[in-house]
């Protein structure tokens, strides 16, 4: 086993930093890490490299940055899907085990969202549909496993209607699909449809929060609980490192990041992206994580969708090494 244990010189960081962005360029993910690196030499005296690693939901990054040595020059692009993968069978990065939460970025709501030129207004004509024609509507989603991938899969049992999964490793190729009609529906957090919805490309027919946004472009649409369907998912962003990270190292970072996303180019920046900035330090976002942990596994093993996802991991993987694809 590779030893990680590391010597840290005082003068750290003393080169560039790699974040590893579990996505592929364009993802909200992506994006926040881009914006934050703009301002990562004022505050952290080093740049920050971004690095796409996409694949398997999101596990093929994580994994990457769990097996990463901990000396501060390796981190991060960690979601809400971090956890969810958890639930669904064995991953190198289980937390807390394997990483280490830096700071929490902030969030985006995710939303169902469908070409405007379709005949659906709402969640219950989109049943109504899927009901008279099962199988016939295929919704997209960034990876199997992903909190956005788990919404699908709760509004298809919730709803007792049947409906196709169709994987893809970012937002950009979900809206994409959505736009040039191969997927009649999407899962997605709600930054990456806005400008189609400003354009009137896209309309989105429900919101998987407690409550409707108070943005102005999507204040109207009505959350899932107001339209019968209990589907909710906290869609949340942030920095992480690989587990054993020396305290000097964790707290220059820590207070590195904190400054960073308090600047005020990135804060316009986020905002003008739709990211809802919310700063949590490595105590709180560990806190966070825990019972955002705690929650989802409940929610998952309550609606069941855990062994359907499992099912179809399988079988995406047992095409893969059969080579049909």
């Amino acid at each position: 086993m590779e030893d990680k244990a590391i010597n840290v010189p005082e003068e750290y960081p003393g080169k560039p930093i790699t974040v590893i962005v579990p996505v592929t360029a364009g993802g909200s993910p992506d994006l926040a890490v881009r914006i934050m690196a703009k301002a990562a030499a004022k505050y952290l005296g080093q740049p920050l490299f971004v690095t796409n690693v996409p694949g398997g939901g999101a596990t093929t990054g994580w994994n990457e940055l769990a097996g990463s040595k901990p000396d501060g020059y390796t981190l991060g692009a960690i979601a809400t899907g971090i956890i969810l993968q958890t639930l669904y069978g064995p991953v190198k990065y289980h937390y807390p085990t394997a990483l280490a939460p830096l700071a929490h970025i902030g969030s985006l709501p995710v939303v169902a969202a469908v070409l405007a030129d379709q005949p659906w207004q709402n969640i219950d004509d989109l049943v109504k549909f899927a009901q008279e024609h099962p199988g016939a509507l295929k919704f997209g989603h960034m990876g199997l496993g992903s909190p956005v991938h788990a919404v699908g899969e709760m509004f298809a049992k919730q709803a007792g209607i049947d409906i196709v999964q169709v994987p893809f490793d970012g937002g950009v190729e979900v809206v994409t699909s959505l736009a040039e009609g191969h997927t009649q529906l999407a899962f997605i957090d709600y930054s990456q449809v806005k400008d189609y919805v400003k354009n009137s490309k896209v309309r989105v027919l429900a919101l998987a929060a407690e409550q409707r946004l108070t943005v102005p472009l999507f204040k109207d649409v009505p959350t899932f609980k107001e339209q019968g369907l209990d589907i909710v998912m906290d869609l949340w962003l942030g920095v992480g490192a690989p587990k054993g990270l020396p305290e000097v190292v964790k707290d220059k970072l820590a207070a590195g990041l904190e400054a960073i996303i308090h600047d005020a180019d990135v804060v316009k920046n986020m905002a003008d992206w739709g990211i809802m900035l919310e700063y949590l330090g490595p105590q709180e976002f560990t806190a966070k994580w825990l019972a955002d942990n705690a929650r989802l596994a409940k929610a998952v093993k309550e609606t069941g969708i855990a062994e359907r996802i499992v099912m179809q991991k399988n079988a995406a993987a047992g095409i893969l090494v059969g080579g049909d694809r």
